[in-house]
């Protein structure tokens, strides 16, 4: 059984990082010492679920983390720190700190470590969150015990709503563009003025036939609804 250990003190470990190409030890302390942390727990680095899903709404909402208060989110998987550090450049996660826990130390000593030799993966941490204050396990949410890889309730998502029930997520904001537009370049303003936070694609005509049957740019989406090109886009912030 995987125990819920809110109430305790984190484990205290040292976590062999790489920075600038360079060993660095970090504590614990380092990490949790008068400070609000966001953890999620996952079963390896370049796994589906962990780099489709896990890793990018957590580096993706970080921003509202911070609103709350959050002053770090980190992520811990039993990895070596190589692995980790790559994982990040793939990811581009540079909201999230990565500790690698290439011993499987913390993970064990959570009560997390679980046995994964049937997917010749070993050793390896079960999947699940906690908000930390101040070294102090405030909140876990551990994935339930069931075959397979379970993400229900680590996610991103549901950490943000326990911070606060009240908040909402950010918009999902997609722009095809193409260089030299100057369109473009003021979509891309609008949205920066409003601190949206948007993903960008470079266009080609069968993309934009594809998306939206024209073949402008840019072609803004937003929360799935095709809102248009940069004026119809001023349009739709002045009404928000």
């Amino acid at each position: 059984m995987l125990k819920n250990l809110e109430g305790q003190r984190v484990p205290d470990v040292t976590f062999r990082t790489r920075v600038d190409g360079q060993w660095k030890d970090v504590t614990t302390k380092e990490v949790f010492s008068g400070k609000k942390v966001v953890v999620f727990a996952l079963p390896g680095a370049f796994t589906p679920t962990c780099s489709s899903s896990h890793v990018p709404r957590y580096n993706e909402l970080a921003s509202e983390f911070k609103r709350r208060g959050v002053d770090t989110i980190a992520c811990v998987s039993v990895n070596d720190a190589f692995v980790m550090d790559e994982w990040c450049k793939a990811q581009h996660a540079d909201n999230i700190l990565f500790l690698p826990d290439g011993n499987g130390e913390f993970t064990e000593k959570m009560g997390m470590l679980v046995d994964k030799a049937n997917l010749g993966f070993g050793k390896r941490s079960w999947r699940y969150s906690m908000l930390v204050e101040d070294g102090v396990i405030k909140k876990m949410f551990i994935e339930p015990e069931v075959e397979g890889d379970p993400f229900e309730v680590s996610d991103a998502d549901t950490m943000l709503k326990y911070l606060d029930p009240s908040a909402k997520a950010p918009h999902d904001v997609l722009l095809f563009t193409k260089p030299g537009c100057s369109y473009c370049v003021k979509a891309k303003r609008l949205l920066d003025e409003r601190g949206v936070t948007y993903d960008e694609v470079q266009a080609s005509p069968r993309r934009l036939r594809a998306v939206s049957g024209k073949s402008s740019t840019p072609q803004i989406f937003i929360d799935g609804k095709y809102i248009g090109g940069a004026d119809d886009l001023e349009a739709y912030l002045a009404k928000a």
